[in-house]
């Protein structure tokens, strides 16, 4: 007797944001939606961003007009959706003698920006000469002023988030989560896709039935395919991107910033992000190993020079960086020109010469993700034959955005932590922190404070293993309570954090041991200085 496999309308692979996005809204719309990952959720391209949600203001250099404008009305709508991950963030572009760029090409750009975005909140740009720059950043290069032009976008501290509360909107509507599952096999039947093959943690295989497969894993996507029944040409070409943080430093902007980078003219950021500098980004083709990227010596050399010749007191070096991260953008292939050319819209593929019903995600921005999940699902009813209801998508906010003042009136009232912790909480987990609360009223030891400051909660640790899919530590500090992020890695809570852990999860010592050793060797290989060192 053959064991009848459970069957989907579509099985997502990858749950970064654009897996993340697809998987809410297939669900929301009424299909039985599963998502798998090998790894963690956003554990791939969705976390090596620059961590804006924008315009691609320079992506009107290429005339990539629909670009620019879908862009800027889905930085409206997440900030609408999602107000408790995705802040206004002012950003100055510095106008210098013999700039590619010069003050009439920056202001005509400045222009089109804010037409493209006619109905926006945000403030129009203004433009600032040179004297009212130097007043307002004091720090910035003065040999070949000429001005500036400054505009908003946005920006998302912890991109993390956003793909998990997408995954936590796509579970409530009935999606299934499957996080450390790995595909390996896609299966056809008379020509169309019928079922995949995944292996979980613990190295047990499953077959699941499937109508429709989106293959969305950024920059294994080629490598997706090669596991269905037929091979196809090669869709994606990366280029990877690297960043470093930093910690305030002589001279520092009070504003993001926008460069042109005097070694190859790529554009440049130096944004303050999580109370220090996230600078980058490199754009290097990359054909390597895609599963651990760290960035080069020659790319940190590279974004330390360019920073300290815009901001000449910095004097950065190797030493004074926080730690770095690296990833491939999981961009169309072309073989040839520069890479700044090569397009950043996406691109949704049916791959009907391998398996009808079998699509791939190639490319894609942070900022457009929603859209490209709207786009994805209404090519889906029409290859399962349904009619779908409309996306609701647009407006309809994530779960964190709800119950935002509620939560910070229940979080003042406990008074288990202090302000500066409580508005860290509502700045994670929007509205749902009212839950951590609600955790730790149980007792001890879920209200113990697992650092001397009181700015942590044992109950929070609790909080993301049992409602955030959180499996390991580096998914709880890494991807869920972002402490890993922090200028010091969180390193000093790590013991602490592991302890609340293995008391919910039943950890052994050999595996909480073990746990701590895989936090600690993470960790490490973000450390720029101790790997240029060794």
């Amino acid at each position: 007797m053959t064991t009848k496999l459970p069957r989907y309308d579509v099985a997502v692979i990858g749950a970064g944001v654009n897996g993340a996005g697809i998987a809410r809204d297939a669900a929301l719309r009424g299909l039985r939606v599963i998502i798998l990952d090998k790894n963690d959720m956003c554990s791939g391209t969705s976390a090596i961003s620059s961590r804006l949600i924008h315009g691609g203001l320079r992506y009107l250099e290429y005339a990539e007009i629909p670009l620019v404008y879908e862009s800027l009305h889905e930085r409206r709508y997440l900030r609408r959706n999602a107000p408790h991950l995705v802040k206004p963030l002012r950003i100055s572009i510095p106008i210098f003698a013999g700039a590619r760029r010069g003050r009439l090409l920056i202001r005509l750009g400045m222009i089109a920006y804010d037409l493209l975005s006619y109905n926006k909140s945000l403030p129009h740009h203004d433009m600032l000469n040179s004297d009212e720059m130097r007043k307002v950043e004091p720090g910035l290069r003065q040999d070949g002023l000429r001005g500036a032009a400054r505009y908003f976008d946005a920006q998302v501290a912890f991109a993390e988030r956003l793909v998990l509360e997408n995954l936590l909107a796509a579970r409530s509507a009935g999606a299934e989560i499957k996080t450390y599952c790995e595909v390996h096999q896609i299966k056809s039947c008379h020509g169309r896709v019928d079922s995949l093959v995944y292996r979980d943690k613990s190295g047990k295989d499953h077959e699941i039935g499937a109508d429709t497969i989106v293959n969305a894993s950024g920059p294994w996507v080629d490598e997706v395919l090669k596991t269905a029944p037929r091979r196809t040409r090669r869709f994606v070409g990366g280029t990877k991107g690297s960043h470093i943080v930093v910690s305030p430093f002589a001279g520092a902007p009070n504003d993001a910033f926008y460069v042109e980078a005097a070694a190859d003219g790529r554009p440049l950021f130096i944004i303050p992000w999580n109370g220090q500098y996230l600078i980058g980004t490199t754009d290097i083709r990359y054909d390597d190993t895609l599963d651990t990227i760290r960035a080069s010596r020659a790319e940190v050399d590279y974004l330390v020079a360019e920073t300290n010749r815009v901001f000449p007191q910095a004097k950065l070096s190797i030493a004074d960086i926080n730690f770095a991260y690296a990833g491939v953008r999981p961009l169309p292939f072309q073989e040839k020109g520069p890479e700044s050319a090569i397009t950043r819209r996406h691109i949704i593929k049916l791959n009907r010469d391998i398996a009808k019903g079998l699509i791939s995600i190639i490319g894609g921005k942070l900022t457009t993700y929603r859209s490209l999940a709207e786009q994805t699902v209404d090519r889906l009813a029409k290859i399962l034959l349904r009619k779908l209801p409309e996306c609701r998508t647009r407006d309809t906010p994530l779960p964190g955005a709800f119950g935002v003042d509620r939560a910070r009136e229940k979080i003042l009232a406990s008074g288990l932590t202090t302000e500066w912790g409580g508005e860290r909480l509502l700045s994670i987990y929007g509205g749902r922190a009212a839950a951590i609360v609600e955790i730790a009223a149980a007792g001890a030891p879920l209200r113990d404070k697992i650092d001397l400051d009181g700015h942590y909660l044992a109950a929070e640790v609790v909080f993301v293993i049992r409602e955030e899919f959180a499996v390991t530590l580096a998914d709880i500090i890494f991807r869920r309570m972002m402490i890993g992020f922090d200028a010091d890695q969180g390193r000093s809570l790590y013991d602490a954090i592991a302890a609340c852990a293995a008391a919910e999860l039943g950890w052994s010592k050999t595996e909480l041991h073990e746990e701590l050793r895989e936090l600690r060797s993470y960790a490490d290989s973000l450390r720029v200085a101790e790997r240029v060192s060794s």
